[in-house]
Protein backbone atom coordinates (compact mmCIF):
# COMPACT_ATOMS: atom_id res chain seq x y z
CA UNK A 1 0.00 0.00 0.00
CA UNK A 2 2.37 2.64 -1.28
CA UNK A 3 2.05 6.39 -1.45
CA UNK A 4 2.04 8.61 -4.51
CA UNK A 5 5.73 7.97 -5.04
CA UNK A 6 5.47 4.17 -4.74
CA UNK A 7 5.24 3.54 -8.49
CA UNK A 8 8.28 5.69 -9.25
CA UNK A 9 10.27 4.43 -6.24
CA UNK A 10 9.63 0.79 -7.19
CA UNK A 11 10.61 1.32 -10.80
CA UNK A 12 13.65 3.55 -10.18
CA UNK A 13 15.28 1.30 -7.58
CA UNK A 14 18.84 0.88 -8.54
CA UNK A 15 18.99 3.96 -10.80
CA UNK A 16 21.53 6.71 -10.29
CA UNK A 17 20.75 10.28 -9.45
CA UNK A 18 20.50 11.59 -13.01
CA UNK A 19 17.87 9.11 -14.12
CA UNK A 20 20.21 6.61 -15.84
CA UNK A 21 19.51 2.92 -15.38
CA UNK A 22 22.70 1.12 -16.45
CA UNK A 23 22.04 -1.78 -18.75
CA UNK A 24 18.27 -1.51 -18.45
CA UNK A 25 17.28 1.59 -20.38
CA UNK A 26 18.47 3.62 -23.33
CA UNK A 27 19.45 6.38 -20.95
CA UNK A 28 21.66 3.95 -19.08
CA UNK A 29 23.36 2.92 -22.30
CA UNK A 30 23.95 6.57 -23.21
CA UNK A 31 25.39 7.30 -19.77
CA UNK A 32 27.74 4.31 -20.07
CA UNK A 33 28.86 5.41 -23.51
CA UNK A 34 29.36 9.00 -22.43
CA UNK A 35 31.44 8.13 -19.33
CA UNK A 36 35.24 8.55 -19.70
CA UNK A 37 37.04 5.26 -20.08
CA UNK A 38 40.36 6.07 -18.40
CA UNK A 39 41.24 4.83 -14.94
CA UNK A 40 40.81 8.33 -13.56
CA UNK A 41 37.11 8.08 -14.32
CA UNK A 42 36.77 5.41 -11.64
CA UNK A 43 39.20 6.43 -8.92
CA UNK A 44 40.05 10.14 -9.21
CA UNK A 45 38.60 12.05 -6.26
CA UNK A 46 36.83 15.31 -6.79
CA UNK A 47 38.97 18.40 -6.31
CA UNK A 48 38.34 19.92 -2.92
CA UNK A 49 37.30 23.56 -3.23
CA UNK A 50 39.71 25.90 -1.46
CA UNK A 51 39.13 29.13 0.36
CA UNK A 52 40.83 32.33 -0.65
CA UNK A 53 44.20 32.91 1.10
CA UNK A 54 43.87 34.40 4.53
CA UNK A 55 45.94 37.20 5.97
CA UNK A 56 48.97 34.90 6.34
CA UNK A 57 48.77 33.91 2.68
CA UNK A 58 47.91 30.33 3.41
CA UNK A 59 45.03 28.75 1.54
CA UNK A 60 42.79 26.53 3.62
CA UNK A 61 40.51 23.83 2.29
CA UNK A 62 36.86 24.72 2.43
CA UNK A 63 34.75 22.99 5.03
CA UNK A 64 32.89 20.22 3.25
CA UNK A 65 29.13 20.59 3.32
CA UNK A 66 27.42 17.64 5.03
CA UNK A 67 25.93 15.39 2.37
CA UNK A 68 22.37 14.27 2.82
CA UNK A 69 22.01 10.52 2.44
CA UNK A 70 19.79 9.47 -0.43
CA UNK A 71 17.07 7.02 0.39
CA UNK A 72 16.94 4.38 -2.34
CA UNK A 73 14.77 1.91 -0.48
CA UNK A 74 11.57 3.93 -0.54
CA UNK A 75 11.20 3.54 3.22
CA UNK A 76 11.33 7.21 4.11
CA UNK A 77 8.85 9.27 6.02
CA UNK A 78 6.66 9.84 2.96
CA UNK A 79 6.33 6.13 2.34
CA UNK A 80 5.57 5.50 6.02
CA UNK A 81 2.88 8.16 5.95
CA UNK A 82 1.47 6.61 2.78
CA UNK A 83 1.33 3.18 4.41
CA UNK A 84 -0.41 4.58 7.48
CA UNK A 85 -2.89 6.48 5.32
CA UNK A 86 -3.63 3.35 3.28
CA UNK A 87 -4.11 1.31 6.46
CA UNK A 88 -6.48 3.91 7.87
CA UNK A 89 -8.42 4.03 4.60
CA UNK A 90 -8.70 0.24 4.55
CA UNK A 91 -9.93 0.16 8.15
CA UNK A 92 -12.46 2.90 7.42
CA UNK A 93 -13.73 1.11 4.29
CA UNK A 94 -14.07 -2.25 6.05
CA UNK A 95 -15.93 -0.64 8.96
CA UNK A 96 -18.22 1.29 6.61
CA UNK A 97 -18.95 -1.81 4.55
CA UNK A 98 -19.85 -3.85 7.66
CA UNK A 99 -22.16 -1.11 8.98
CA UNK A 100 -23.83 -0.64 5.58
CA UNK A 101 -24.33 -4.38 5.18
CA UNK A 102 -26.03 -4.64 8.59
CA UNK A 103 -28.13 -1.54 7.90
CA UNK A 104 -29.16 -2.80 4.47
CA UNK A 105 -30.12 -6.17 5.93
CA UNK A 106 -32.51 -4.57 8.40
CA UNK A 107 -34.03 -1.63 6.50
CA UNK A 108 -36.88 -2.05 4.03
CA UNK A 109 -40.60 -2.62 3.73
CA UNK A 110 -40.28 -5.09 6.62
CA UNK A 111 -37.98 -3.41 9.15
CA UNK A 112 -35.78 -5.60 11.32
CA UNK A 113 -33.98 -3.94 14.26
CA UNK A 114 -30.18 -4.07 14.11
CA UNK A 115 -29.98 -6.01 17.39
CA UNK A 116 -32.30 -8.68 15.95
CA UNK A 117 -30.18 -8.92 12.78
CA UNK A 118 -27.04 -9.47 14.87
CA UNK A 119 -28.83 -12.01 17.08
CA UNK A 120 -30.02 -14.01 14.07
CA UNK A 121 -26.57 -13.94 12.46
CA UNK A 122 -24.94 -15.14 15.70
CA UNK A 123 -27.56 -17.87 15.98
CA UNK A 124 -26.83 -19.17 12.47
CA UNK A 125 -23.09 -19.07 13.16
CA UNK A 126 -23.52 -21.03 16.39
CA UNK A 127 -22.34 -18.14 18.57
CA UNK A 128 -25.46 -17.76 20.67
CA UNK A 129 -28.13 -15.25 19.80
CA UNK A 130 -31.70 -16.16 18.93
CA UNK A 131 -33.64 -16.69 15.70
CA UNK A 132 -36.32 -14.28 14.52
CA UNK A 133 -39.92 -15.20 13.88
CA UNK A 134 -40.72 -17.17 10.73
CA UNK A 135 -41.41 -14.11 8.54
CA UNK A 136 -38.36 -12.22 9.84
CA UNK A 137 -36.04 -15.18 9.23
CA UNK A 138 -37.36 -15.62 5.70
CA UNK A 139 -37.02 -11.93 4.84
CA UNK A 140 -33.55 -11.63 6.35
CA UNK A 141 -31.95 -14.80 4.98
CA UNK A 142 -33.83 -15.40 1.73
CA UNK A 143 -34.22 -11.79 0.53
CA UNK A 144 -32.03 -9.26 2.27
CA UNK A 145 -28.73 -11.04 2.91
CA UNK A 146 -28.57 -12.60 -0.55
CA UNK A 147 -29.06 -9.13 -2.02
CA UNK A 148 -26.37 -7.61 0.20
CA UNK A 149 -23.86 -10.31 -0.71
CA UNK A 150 -24.66 -9.93 -4.42
CA UNK A 151 -24.23 -6.15 -4.20
CA UNK A 152 -20.89 -6.67 -2.47
CA UNK A 153 -19.63 -9.06 -5.17
CA UNK A 154 -20.86 -6.95 -8.09
CA UNK A 155 -19.52 -3.71 -6.65
CA UNK A 156 -16.12 -5.25 -5.86
CA UNK A 157 -15.91 -6.73 -9.37
CA UNK A 158 -16.77 -3.44 -11.12
CA UNK A 159 -14.47 -1.36 -8.91
CA UNK A 160 -11.52 -3.71 -9.38
CA UNK A 161 -12.16 -3.97 -13.13
CA UNK A 162 -12.13 -0.17 -13.40
CA UNK A 163 -8.80 0.10 -11.58
CA UNK A 164 -7.26 -2.52 -13.88
CA UNK A 165 -8.60 -0.83 -17.01
CA UNK A 166 -7.25 2.55 -15.99
CA UNK A 167 -3.88 0.98 -15.22
CA UNK A 168 -3.76 -0.81 -18.58
CA UNK A 169 -4.60 2.33 -20.56
CA UNK A 170 -2.77 4.77 -18.29
CA UNK A 171 -5.87 6.96 -18.32
CA UNK A 172 -8.11 7.76 -15.32
CA UNK A 173 -11.08 8.17 -17.69
CA UNK A 174 -11.03 4.51 -18.79
CA UNK A 175 -13.54 1.92 -17.57
CA UNK A 176 -14.65 -1.58 -18.66
CA UNK A 177 -17.16 -0.25 -21.19
CA UNK A 178 -14.44 1.53 -23.18
CA UNK A 179 -13.37 -1.52 -25.17
CA UNK A 180 -16.79 -3.14 -25.39
CA UNK A 181 -16.57 -5.69 -22.57
CA UNK A 182 -19.77 -4.52 -20.88
CA UNK A 183 -21.67 -4.32 -24.19
CA UNK A 184 -20.43 -7.74 -25.30
CA UNK A 185 -21.44 -9.35 -22.02
CA UNK A 186 -24.81 -7.61 -22.30
CA UNK A 187 -25.32 -9.15 -25.77
CA UNK A 188 -24.74 -12.63 -24.34
CA UNK A 189 -27.13 -12.09 -21.44
CA UNK A 190 -29.83 -10.54 -23.65
CA UNK A 191 -29.48 -13.41 -26.13
CA UNK A 192 -29.97 -15.92 -23.31
CA UNK A 193 -33.11 -14.08 -22.17
CA UNK A 194 -34.52 -13.44 -25.65
CA UNK A 195 -33.93 -16.97 -26.92
CA UNK A 196 -35.14 -18.59 -23.70
CA UNK A 197 -31.89 -20.53 -23.17
CA UNK A 198 -31.63 -22.65 -20.03
CA UNK A 199 -29.08 -25.36 -20.81
CA UNK A 200 -26.95 -24.44 -17.74
CA UNK A 201 -29.82 -23.77 -15.38
CA UNK A 202 -29.11 -20.79 -13.10
CA UNK A 203 -25.69 -20.45 -14.73
CA UNK A 204 -27.04 -19.94 -18.26
CA UNK A 205 -27.10 -16.14 -18.36
CA UNK A 206 -23.74 -15.93 -16.57
CA UNK A 207 -22.10 -18.38 -18.97
CA UNK A 208 -23.54 -16.65 -22.03
CA UNK A 209 -22.48 -13.23 -20.74
CA UNK A 210 -18.95 -14.41 -19.99
CA UNK A 211 -18.52 -16.18 -23.34
CA UNK A 212 -19.88 -13.18 -25.26
CA UNK A 213 -17.68 -10.80 -23.26
CA UNK A 214 -14.62 -12.95 -23.91
CA UNK A 215 -15.38 -13.16 -27.64
CA UNK A 216 -15.87 -9.39 -27.75
CA UNK A 217 -12.64 -8.51 -25.97
CA UNK A 218 -10.69 -11.04 -28.04
CA UNK A 219 -12.11 -9.55 -31.24
CA UNK A 220 -11.25 -6.02 -30.14
CA UNK A 221 -7.73 -7.07 -29.20
CA UNK A 222 -7.07 -8.88 -32.50
CA UNK A 223 -8.57 -6.11 -34.62
CA UNK A 224 -6.44 -3.48 -32.92
CA UNK A 225 -3.12 -5.33 -33.29
CA UNK A 226 -0.72 -4.23 -36.00
CA UNK A 227 2.79 -5.54 -36.48
CA UNK A 228 2.71 -7.47 -33.21
CA UNK A 229 1.88 -4.34 -31.20
CA UNK A 230 -1.36 -2.92 -29.84
CA UNK A 231 -1.80 0.84 -29.79
CA UNK A 232 -4.02 2.11 -27.00
CA UNK A 233 -5.77 4.66 -29.22
CA UNK A 234 -6.57 1.97 -31.81
CA UNK A 235 -7.87 -0.29 -29.05
CA UNK A 236 -10.22 2.41 -27.77
CA UNK A 237 -11.51 3.33 -31.25
CA UNK A 238 -12.12 -0.34 -32.02
CA UNK A 239 -14.00 -0.63 -28.73
CA UNK A 240 -16.25 2.26 -29.73
CA UNK A 241 -17.15 0.51 -32.97
CA UNK A 242 -17.79 -2.78 -31.14
CA UNK A 243 -20.02 -0.97 -28.63
CA UNK A 244 -22.15 0.34 -31.49
CA UNK A 245 -22.39 -3.13 -33.07
CA UNK A 246 -23.31 -4.70 -29.72
CA UNK A 247 -26.04 -2.08 -29.23
CA UNK A 248 -27.49 -3.01 -32.62
CA UNK A 249 -27.51 -6.72 -31.69
CA UNK A 250 -29.30 -5.96 -28.41
CA UNK A 251 -31.91 -3.97 -30.33
CA UNK A 252 -32.35 -6.90 -32.72
CA UNK A 253 -32.99 -9.35 -29.86
CA UNK A 254 -35.47 -6.93 -28.31
CA UNK A 255 -37.27 -6.63 -31.66
CA UNK A 256 -37.80 -10.40 -31.95
CA UNK A 257 -38.60 -11.01 -28.25
CA UNK A 258 -42.14 -11.34 -26.94
CA UNK A 259 -43.65 -8.83 -24.50
CA UNK A 260 -42.58 -10.73 -21.37
CA UNK A 261 -39.00 -11.05 -22.58
CA UNK A 262 -38.94 -7.38 -23.62
CA UNK A 263 -39.96 -6.36 -20.10
CA UNK A 264 -37.29 -8.61 -18.60
CA UNK A 265 -34.60 -7.29 -20.99
CA UNK A 266 -35.60 -3.66 -20.42
CA UNK A 267 -35.57 -4.02 -16.64
CA UNK A 268 -32.27 -5.89 -16.83
CA UNK A 269 -30.65 -3.18 -18.98
CA UNK A 270 -31.53 -0.57 -16.35
CA UNK A 271 -29.47 -2.48 -13.79
CA UNK A 272 -30.99 -3.88 -10.62
CA UNK A 273 -30.45 -6.38 -7.82
CA UNK A 274 -34.17 -6.90 -7.24
CA UNK A 275 -34.03 -10.50 -8.46
CA UNK A 276 -31.15 -11.44 -6.14
CA UNK A 277 -31.24 -15.02 -4.87
CA UNK A 278 -28.66 -17.35 -3.37
CA UNK A 279 -28.39 -19.35 -6.64
CA UNK A 280 -27.47 -16.09 -8.42
CA UNK A 281 -24.90 -15.39 -5.74
CA UNK A 282 -23.41 -18.83 -6.31
CA UNK A 283 -23.47 -18.22 -10.07
CA UNK A 284 -21.35 -15.05 -9.85
CA UNK A 285 -19.19 -16.12 -6.90
CA UNK A 286 -16.54 -18.23 -8.74
CA UNK A 287 -15.88 -15.62 -11.46
CA UNK A 288 -15.80 -12.71 -9.02
CA UNK A 289 -13.57 -14.43 -6.46
CA UNK A 290 -11.16 -15.69 -9.12
CA UNK A 291 -10.78 -12.24 -10.67
CA UNK A 292 -10.46 -10.48 -7.31
CA UNK A 293 -7.77 -12.90 -6.15
CA UNK A 294 -5.75 -12.70 -9.39
CA UNK A 295 -5.84 -8.89 -9.81
CA UNK A 296 -3.55 -7.84 -6.88
CA UNK A 297 -0.67 -9.94 -8.26
CA UNK A 298 -0.38 -7.47 -11.16
CA UNK A 299 -0.03 -4.40 -8.93
CA UNK A 300 3.75 -4.02 -9.20
CA UNK A 301 3.73 -4.45 -12.98
CA UNK A 302 0.98 -1.85 -13.28
CA UNK A 303 3.15 0.56 -11.28
CA UNK A 304 5.97 0.01 -13.76
CA UNK A 305 3.62 0.36 -16.73
CA UNK A 306 2.55 3.74 -15.32
CA UNK A 307 6.06 5.00 -16.15
CA UNK A 308 5.34 4.41 -19.84
CA UNK A 309 5.50 1.43 -22.19
CA UNK A 310 9.12 1.93 -23.21
CA UNK A 311 10.53 2.27 -19.66
CA UNK A 312 8.39 -0.70 -18.56
CA UNK A 313 9.88 -2.86 -21.35
CA UNK A 314 13.40 -1.88 -20.33
CA UNK A 315 12.56 -2.86 -16.75
CA UNK A 316 11.64 -6.37 -17.89
CA UNK A 317 7.86 -6.10 -18.33
CA UNK A 318 6.27 -7.91 -21.27
CA UNK A 319 3.73 -5.16 -21.97
CA UNK A 320 1.72 -7.10 -24.55
CA UNK A 321 1.34 -10.14 -22.31
CA UNK A 322 0.50 -7.96 -19.31
CA UNK A 323 -2.15 -6.06 -21.27
CA UNK A 324 -3.75 -9.26 -22.62
CA UNK A 325 -3.78 -10.93 -19.18
CA UNK A 326 -5.37 -7.93 -17.52
CA UNK A 327 -8.00 -7.54 -20.22
CA UNK A 328 -8.99 -11.18 -19.67
CA UNK A 329 -9.27 -10.59 -15.92
CA UNK A 330 -11.40 -7.49 -16.57
CA UNK A 331 -13.60 -9.53 -18.92
CA UNK A 332 -14.07 -12.16 -16.20
CA UNK A 333 -15.05 -9.59 -13.56
CA UNK A 334 -17.26 -7.49 -15.82
CA UNK A 335 -19.10 -10.40 -17.43
CA UNK A 336 -19.94 -11.88 -14.03
CA UNK A 337 -21.28 -8.55 -12.77
CA UNK A 338 -23.28 -7.77 -15.92
CA UNK A 339 -24.80 -11.24 -16.01
CA UNK A 340 -26.48 -10.98 -12.60
CA UNK A 341 -27.04 -7.23 -12.15
CA UNK A 342 -27.47 -5.83 -15.65
CA UNK A 343 -25.73 -2.70 -16.88
CA UNK A 344 -24.48 -0.62 -13.93
CA UNK A 345 -22.30 2.26 -15.08
CA UNK A 346 -19.73 4.64 -13.57
CA UNK A 347 -18.66 2.41 -10.66
CA UNK A 348 -15.50 1.37 -12.51
CA UNK A 349 -14.81 5.00 -13.47
CA UNK A 350 -15.45 6.85 -10.20
CA UNK A 351 -14.11 4.49 -7.56
CA UNK A 352 -10.45 4.22 -8.68
CA UNK A 353 -10.21 7.95 -9.33
CA UNK A 354 -11.54 8.80 -5.85
CA UNK A 355 -8.96 6.47 -4.30
CA UNK A 356 -6.17 8.10 -6.32
CA UNK A 357 -7.23 11.46 -4.94
CA UNK A 358 -7.17 10.02 -1.40
CA UNK A 359 -4.01 7.90 -1.47
CA UNK A 360 -2.15 8.35 -4.75
CA UNK A 361 -1.64 6.12 -7.79
CA UNK A 362 0.19 3.15 -6.23
CA UNK A 363 -1.59 -0.01 -7.40
CA UNK A 364 -0.68 -2.11 -4.36
CA UNK A 365 -3.45 -0.28 -2.53
CA UNK A 366 -5.45 0.96 -5.52
CA UNK A 367 -6.45 -2.47 -6.89
CA UNK A 368 -7.76 -4.11 -3.67
CA UNK A 369 -8.93 -0.72 -2.38
CA UNK A 370 -11.05 -0.22 -5.51
CA UNK A 371 -12.70 -3.59 -4.95
CA UNK A 372 -13.49 -2.68 -1.35
CA UNK A 373 -14.74 0.81 -2.24
CA UNK A 374 -16.82 -0.54 -5.13
CA UNK A 375 -18.54 -2.90 -2.69
CA UNK A 376 -19.23 0.01 -0.31
CA UNK A 377 -20.64 2.20 -3.11
CA UNK A 378 -22.91 -0.49 -4.55
CA UNK A 379 -24.26 -1.67 -1.18
CA UNK A 380 -25.05 1.97 -0.34
CA UNK A 381 -26.54 2.54 -3.82
CA UNK A 382 -28.75 -0.53 -3.57
CA UNK A 383 -29.97 0.57 -0.14
CA UNK A 384 -30.84 3.99 -1.58
CA UNK A 385 -32.56 2.42 -4.60
CA UNK A 386 -34.79 0.36 -2.29
CA UNK A 387 -35.69 3.10 0.17
CA UNK A 388 -35.77 6.49 -1.60
CA UNK A 389 -39.03 5.86 -3.47
CA UNK A 390 -40.81 3.30 -1.29
CA UNK A 391 -42.84 1.26 -2.03
CA UNK A 392 -41.40 1.52 -5.54
CA UNK A 393 -37.77 0.66 -6.27
CA UNK A 394 -35.44 2.77 -8.40
CA UNK A 395 -33.31 0.97 -11.01
CA UNK A 396 -29.79 0.79 -9.60
CA UNK A 397 -28.11 1.49 -12.94
CA UNK A 398 -30.19 4.65 -13.38
CA UNK A 399 -29.26 5.86 -9.89
CA UNK A 400 -25.51 5.33 -10.41
CA UNK A 401 -25.71 7.07 -13.79
CA UNK A 402 -27.54 10.06 -12.29
CA UNK A 403 -24.86 10.45 -9.63
CA UNK A 404 -21.91 9.45 -11.78
CA UNK A 405 -22.55 11.64 -14.83
CA UNK A 406 -22.00 15.00 -13.06
CA UNK A 407 -18.82 13.63 -11.49
CA UNK A 408 -17.61 12.49 -14.90
CA UNK A 409 -18.20 15.96 -16.38
CA UNK A 410 -16.28 17.51 -13.50
CA UNK A 411 -13.46 15.00 -13.96
CA UNK A 412 -13.37 15.69 -17.69
CA UNK A 413 -13.09 19.45 -17.16
CA UNK A 414 -10.47 18.98 -14.44
CA UNK A 415 -8.35 16.77 -16.68
CA UNK A 416 -8.65 19.19 -19.57
CA UNK A 417 -7.71 22.14 -17.35
CA UNK A 418 -4.65 20.35 -15.97
CA UNK A 419 -3.46 19.41 -19.46
CA UNK A 420 -4.03 22.90 -20.85
CA UNK A 421 -6.60 21.69 -23.40
CA UNK A 422 -6.95 18.63 -25.58
CA UNK A 423 -4.37 17.78 -28.21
Amino acid sequence: MDSNESAVAAASHGSDGDGCVPGRSPQGAECTAAAPSGPSSHSAPEETPRRAPGPGGTAHPADPAPAKPRNRSGSGNGNGNGNRRAALLTLALVTTLALLALLSAGVGAYDIPLADVLASVRHHLGLGGAPLDRVGESVLWNVRLSRVVLALLVGASLGCAGALMQGVFGNPLAEPGVIGISAGAAVGAVAAIGLGLSFFGNWTITVCAFVAGLITVSSVYLLSRNGGRTEVVTLILTGIAVNAFAGALIGLFVFFADSGQVNQITFWQLGSLAQATWPKVLAVLPCAVAGLLIAPFYSRRLDLLALGERPARHLGIDVERLRLSLILVVALLTAAAVAVAGVITFIGLLVPHLLRMANGPGHRFLVPGSALTGAVVLVAGDLAARTLAQPAELPLGVLTALLGSPFFFWLLRRTRRKQGGWA
